[in-house]
This record gives structure tokens, C-alpha cells and sequence, in this order.
């Protein structure tokens, strides 16, 4: 005997109120399998027992809908995109200098270890800082980097120990700030309440001075012509489950046909992490296809721009909605389960950053990150031989 079982599996119609996310009309299809009314919590399952239905016995119309998109907020330190970088014999681009007069030479802002100072070329590979009441040489040493002078960086006075809000310092919850004042850079103390100096060999003290701060007067921000690259992904598949079963026991002389309906809500989380801080709070506009796994490949939807306080990760809330009829042999028992494949893929990127700030001026830098993702690639459906009935009548 066979089991003939037709399978519609249909969602409501895509409405105008779809997300931005909706891939449109993407190249997806699944094969869709179908359990009872009861969801069953994932047991393993024995592909030697459970026999897939042929197409001729198996006809599967697959639709998506999303019904809500939401953002997590985004995760950054200080909002900067600074960076401390260690001295490898060569000036790296973009570090942060200031030219000093009475020396007629360019000086740079460095660190060694947490002790901020000066680094000149002219006077040596080593970082120039105060220790105490002396002026010592550190090495090895890092050099404070602005990447495609993408901050806006200011100095601004200070007095007595106080900093300005935004100042950069030299490691987290430290005390040690990058200053400076007319004779050169140094470092401010806010224990101490002073500025110290490095200067000729000798330390000098000073409560007035400058202090590097970085502008976050930003209007809006912008991301855009993220490229994944797909050449460098990985996909791992999980192993299958069965999420619902469906059956049917026929005692009489003809075929009995039952219908039964499965609707499942889940999530689908898409996340991005990548190496440029995203100021929180920031109206800003992302750009961005999201990818999809097809026939154990990946491909990228449309973009689409979203405004809002931009987040790591979108959720999307799936619905499906499955129709299922199964038509049972006489004097037979049939079942048919439906068993879900996921899958885990992961991404490189690159991407611009671009902001727009309160003086009117726009910087725009590039940044590289990483996509990943667990998405319900499949529904199959995968029905078990029917069994004959014990102690029936045989038919005439």
C-alpha cells in the first residue's frame, strides 16, 4: 500500500506593512514536512526508518511572511574610533601630532604602557613621558591613530585636574590624559590635579593646559555599499528535527482522507559586528541586503534603507501556515512528520561609515566586520511506511 499525502503549505497575503527586510521575490523554495497538532521537542531522528514522499505523492506551495523587525541596541565602548597602535620602526597613517615651535619639529601622541607623552623621530625610537619627577624613554611603545582622520579631534582648555567631556585617554579606567599645552604634549593627571611636561630632559607641573577631545556633535550617521564577501563564508548545517507529527488510523474498506493544520511563529536573527563603533543615539540611515541560504548557497535580497538608532542585530518573526491532507489506505495506520533543517552562516564584510556633523562638516571612513546568522533553511516532509491495522476485518 502507499500513503498519498497532499501538502499546501500557504500564509496570508504580503500586505503593504511587510519590514524592510522582506527579501521580496528571492529564489528560496523549501519542501515542507508536516507533523500532528502537538509540537514535539526535537528528538532525533532515524533516516533509515522514515521514508521522503516522492513528488507524486507530495505537492508544496512555500510562502514567508515577517511580521515584526526589531533592532538591538548597538554595543561600543566610547563611541571612538581611535586607535592605540604599537610602533613597528615605521610611522603608521594618520597619527595624531601636533607641530611644536620651539623645537621646529613635528611631535606625535604616544604611550607607554598608561603614561602619555611625545614621540619625535628627531629624538629617537622611544616614547617621551614623565615617571615621577623624571623624564624616562618607553619602549615598546604605541602611537595614538586617527583612521582616515575620520574623528574630529580638538584640544581644549582645562584647568586643575578636570577634563572636558569626550577627553582620550590612555587605558580604560585610568586617570591619565592625553594634554598639552604651548611647550609641547604631556600628560594630564586628574589625581593630581595637574598637567606634567616633558621638557629638556627635566619635568615641569602646570594647572592650566590643553586637553584632546573628540567631537560628538554628530547629526546623522550613514551605512552603506556593505559587500558580503560569499567566497569567504562558512555554512555549518544542524542536524534535523522534528517539530510536529501528524497520523491517521483507517479501519474501514476505503481511503480515508484527514486534513490538518500546522501555523508556526518563529526567529530568525541576523547580526553584524564590525570593527567601527556606531554612535548610540546617532539618527542613522543603514543600507543593506540581507543574505539567505538556497540550495546550500547564499545570496544577498535587495537593500533596503532603514532610518533609526541603528542596532547589531534585526529579528525577524516568521509565520507558516501549512495545510495538510493525508489520504490513508484501508486498514492502515500513517505518519507523517515534519522535520526542519538549520543552518549557520557566517559572513566578512566591508562597508562605509559616513557623518554628517553639527559644523558641516561629512567624514567617511571604511570598515570591515562579520554577518552571521541561524536560518530555517527547509521543512521536509518525510512520512513512515503505513502500517497494517491488528485485529481488523479483512475487506471484501
Amino acid at each position: 500500500m502507499k500513503l498519498s499525502v497532499l501538502l499546501l503549505l500557504a500564509l496570508p497575503a504580503l500586505s503593504s506593512a511587510l519590514t524592510p527586510l522582506d527579501t521580496g521575490n528571492n529564489k528560496e523554495q523549501r519542501n515542507v514536512s508536516f507533523m500532528n497538532s502537538d509540537p514535539i521537542d526535537s528528538p532525533e531522528i532515524d533516516t533509515n526508518r522514515l521514508m521522503l514522499i516522492d513528488l507524486p505523492h507530495l505537492t508544496v506551495t512555500k510562502l514567508r511572511q515577517k511580521r515584526q523587525v526589531q533592532s538591538a541596541g548597538m554595543v561600543s565602548v566610547d563611541g571612538s574610533n581611535l586607535e592605540w597602535v604599537t610602533w613597528n620602526s615605521s610611522l603608521p597613517n594618520y597619527a595624531v601630532s601636533i607641530y611644536n615651535r620651539d623645537f621646529d619639529r613635528t611631535d606625535y601622541v604616544c604611550k607607554y604602557k598608561c603614561e602619555a607623552g611625545f614621540y619625535s623621530p628627531s629624538t629617537g625610537p622611544y616614547c617621551r613621558y614623565t615617571n615621577a619627577k623624571k623624564v624616562d624613554s618607553g619602549s615598546p611603545f604605541a602611537l595614538l591613530v586617527n583612521n582616515n582622520n575620520f574623528e574630529i579631534l580638538e584640544w581644549k582648555e582645562d584647568s586643575r585636574g578636570s577634563v572636558p567631556k569626550s577627553s582620550v585617554k590612555t587605558c580604560p579606567g585610568g586617570d591619565i590624559y592625553v594634554g598639552m599645552n604651548k611647550y609641547g604634549l604631556g600628560k594630564v593627571a586628574t589625581k593630581d590635579k595637574v598637567f606634567y611636561l616633558p621638557w629638556k630632559g627635566s619635568v615641569y607641573t602646570y594647572s592650566d593646559y590643553q586637553v584632546l577631545t573628540i567631537d560628538e556633535d554628530i547629526i546623522s550617521q550613514e551605512i552603506y555599499d556593505v559587500r558580503y564577501h560569499k567566497n569567504e563564508s562558512i555554512i555549518l548545517k544542524y542536524p534535523p528535527e522534528i517539530i510536529w507529527k501528524t497520523s491517521i488510523s483507517n479501519s474501514e474498506c476505503r481511503s480515508v482522507v484527514k486534513q490538518d493544520t500546522l501555523s508556526q511563529t518563529y526567529e530568525v536573527v541576523h547580526r553584524w559586528d564590525h570593527a567601527i563603533a556606531v554612535k548610540a543615539g546617532v539618527k542613522t540611515s543603514i543600507k543593506v541586503g540581507i543574505p539567505f541560504i538556497v540550495e546550500s548557497d547564499i545570496e544577498i535580497s535587495s537593500e533596503v534603507v532603514y532610518q533609526q538608532t541603528w542596532g547589531n542585530t534585526v529579528t525577524e518573526t516568521i509565520t507558516d501556515t501549512i495545510n495538510l491532507e493525508i489520504t490513508a489506505p484501508p486498514n492502515h495506520s500513517c505518519t507523517v512528520n515534519i522535520v526542519r533543517y538549520k543552518t549557520k552562516v557566517d559572513i566578512s564584510f566591508t562597508a562605509l561609515l559616513s557623518r554628517t556633523y553639527a559644523n558641516g562638516e561629512i567624514h567617511t571612513t571604511s570598515t570591515t566586520g562579520a554577518y552571521d546568522s541561524v536560518q530555517v533553511v527547509e521543512l521536509r516532509a518525510v512520512v513512515d511506511r503505513c502500517d497494517p491495522l491488528e485485529n481488523t476485518e479483512p475487506c471484501s
